[in-house]
């Protein structure tokens, strides 16, 4: 008898025949996803006294503390792997100076969740200052409305500490600014709080859907857009380079953001670098799977879950998702 060809053809080969049950693609499926590899991002607001509906995101939230307390026991309680927060303060200045104050809205957040919490999920906080200011960009402002880099490393340095005194675990600098990483890793070592990870925006791209997020946040310009220091979306290489910057400035995790539209940026970095990646799957991916849900024009369930596996496909080994939660409970 001749031995079967290795590569054979049809009729000899059909593979069909390990699609056949939900039991047979279970058993033979490439890519896994766990509740563990979810990071569910989180807005909590001063000066409210009950959650307050994202309009352009169903189901998201502007929490009050003990809301997000709550929310966050349930995001824990399903398994999801993290939390990162957004704070929006009730007063704004040029400087943020909300973002590194003791008693700003996301160090009592992290307090609270630190207590709360303990060891049962990662606690993580957004690094920026689009939340804090005035002005709603990422950093200072010269004389000539310019964002000011090297001067905003210095604040985001000390939102560092006191994010890490207030408890969290890791921080997530997102504003993209040249030299960021080495400046939060040096002061956070300088401070003491060397166990404290740095998950770095590496390649963060100047996108048109951040809209929802804007809301949540309350953090849009006031004047401009942020095309200076956020990445061309027609550029890959440039990931790569900000990757490996941000790698040897002490990154422990790089970020590719936005996802969907970004999958190639995903494989990319995935590919060549030797810390973990993950991928945010923003405001405005969720609020079109939401909307189209919602006039019936697709299977809400199904397209959550395809996403999310189409970044694991890539090969982010954790998701920023809103549907963090949801998407636990469906996984068990």
């Amino acid at each position: 008898m001749e031995d079967r060809p290795v590569n054979a053809r049809f009729p000899a080969a059909r593979p069909r025949r390990l699609r056949r049950t939900p039991a047979l693609r279970r058993l033979v499926a490439e890519t896994r996803l766990h509740p563990s590899e979810l990071i569910l991002p989180m807005f909590v607001k001063e000066g409210i006294d009950a959650p307050n509906p994202v309009s352009s995101m169903p189901g998201v939230f502007q929490h009050t503390p003990d809301s997000l307390r709550k929310a966050a026991e349930e995001a824990a309680a399903a398994g999801v792997g993290g939390l990162i927060l957004f704070g929006i303060p009730e007063a704004k200045d040029e400087r943020g100076s909300a973002a590194d104050d003791p008693d700003g809205v996301v160090q009592k957040a992290l307090r609270d969740l630190s207590s709360d919490l303990g060891g049962d999920i990662v606690i993580m906080a957004d690094l920026c200052l689009d939340e804090y200011t005035s002005h709603g960009h990422c950093g200072l402002l010269t004389p000539a409305g310019e964002v000011d880099n090297d001067a905003t490393l210095e604040r985001y340095a000390s939102i560092a500490v006191a994010q890490a005194e207030a408890g969290v675990q890791v921080v997530g600098p997102s504003g993209m600014m040249d030299g960021q990483v080495a400046a939060i890793r040096a002061a956070l070592d300088g401070a003491g709080h060397h166990e404290v990870a740095i998950l770095a925006y590496a390649a963060k791209y100047a996108s048109a859907f951040y809209g929802p997020f804007r809301e949540a946040a309350e953090g849009a310009p006031q004047f401009g857009d942020r095309t200076g220091y956020q990445q061309d979306p027609a550029n890959a290489a440039e990931a790569l380079r900000e990757v490996e910057l941000d790698v040897a400035e002490g990154a422990d995790m790089v970020m590719v953001k936005p996802g969907l539209a970004y999958l190639d940026i995903v494989a990319k970095v995935a590919e060549s670098c030797p810390v973990p990646v993950s991928a945010y799957q923003v405001s405005g991916e969720y609020a079109m799977v939401e909307a189209a849900a919602e006039k019936g024009w697709l299977d809400r369930e199904r397209a959550i879950m395809e996403t999310l596996l189409g970044f694991r496909r890539a090969g982010a080994a954790q998701i920023l998702t809103y549907w963090a939660v949801e998407a636990a409970h469906m996984l068990r």
